[in-house]
């Protein structure tokens, strides 16, 4: 199956989970746990998995799957695997959690390492953000469909940056050189700030503390192809299926890179 049809199936999929994770968040009726790694988990997240694992193990029984909501498969058994489905069936569930909206259906299909297809539906918000390796990233919403691309920098304006709406300024200060201007975002879900820098309503996001491979697989895909980047907080390349570890280091989305990042961003050797 090629990767059109695929991104079909991706894009259905997703919004058939944001259906059911709406009713729950309208609804209120969710119940919600601490995970082992203190992160929340509510129904709502079941159920979107369940629909996820479901539909793509249907449509696609060849593609095995990982999600952040199922067990870990041992590297040994997936690093034989030249594609795979790498799901989160609710990104941004404290932000589900605490009404806010900023929440979001991802899924991404990996090939040979790297993220070729990126679906990132926000049901709350009526947004489906997309992406196809070699075709483009794209907005979808309730006036159309529109091509995105990261914002151009003139070397004048202030640098616009992505932030938790929970997150203290002060963390940042370490990473982001004082020579700069800066203006400050405030967005939940770590997929939907990915998508505000590629759709040029942001510059670049710091992401300092635990996230999965499924955090960043579909947001990166959409990046990259709307004309950003994301890297680890050394500016080295993210990798998918590599370690045993589904975690991820710190990471930065970068936006166009017409900005001097290495200049803006302080690498960890160099901060006090």
């Amino acid at each position: 199956m090629n990767l059109a049809s695929l991104l079909t199936i991706a894009i259905e999929s997703s919004k058939k989970a944001g259906q059911e994770v709406l009713k729950y968040y309208n609804r209120g009726d969710y119940t919600a746990e601490i995970k082992d790694d203190n992160s929340p988990v509510t129904s709502a997240d079941i159920a979107a998995n369940d629909i996820l694992m479901a539909e793509l193990s249907r449509l696609t029984p060849n593609i095995p799957i990982i999600s952040e909501e199922v067990g870990a498969v041992p590297l040994a058994q997936r690093k034989t695997w030249s594609r795979y489905w790498l799901l989160d069936p609710i990104d941004g569930t404290g932000e589900f959690i605490i009404g806010s909206g900023d929440f979001a259906v991802n899924i991404a299909l990996v090939e040979n390492g790297w993220p070729v297809i990126g679906v990132i539906h926000a049901p709350e918000h009526r947004i489906t953000y997309f992406a196809q390796k070699g075709a483009g990233a794209f907005k979808e919403h309730i006036r159309g469909t529109d091509r995105i691309r990261v914002a151009a920098y003139d070397g004048q304006r202030k640098i616009k940056v992505a932030i938790s709406r929970r997150q203290e300024l002060g963390l940042m200060g370490q990473y982001l050189n004082s020579d700069f201007q800066y203006e400050h975002i405030a967005l939940g879900s770590c997929s939907l700030k990915n998508c505000l820098i590629a759709e040029g309503g942001a510059d670049c996001y710091l992401r300092v503390g635990p996230t999965g491979e499924w955090d960043t697989g579909a947001s990166q895909c959409i990046l990259e192809q709307a004309g950003g980047i994301i890297l680890n907080s050394e500016f080295g390349a993210l990798s998918y299926n590599m370690r045993e570890s589904l975690l991820n280091p710190d990471f930065i989305s970068l936006g166009v890179q017409d900005i001097p990042w290495k200049e803006v961003i302080i690498p960890h050797q160099a901060r006090r």
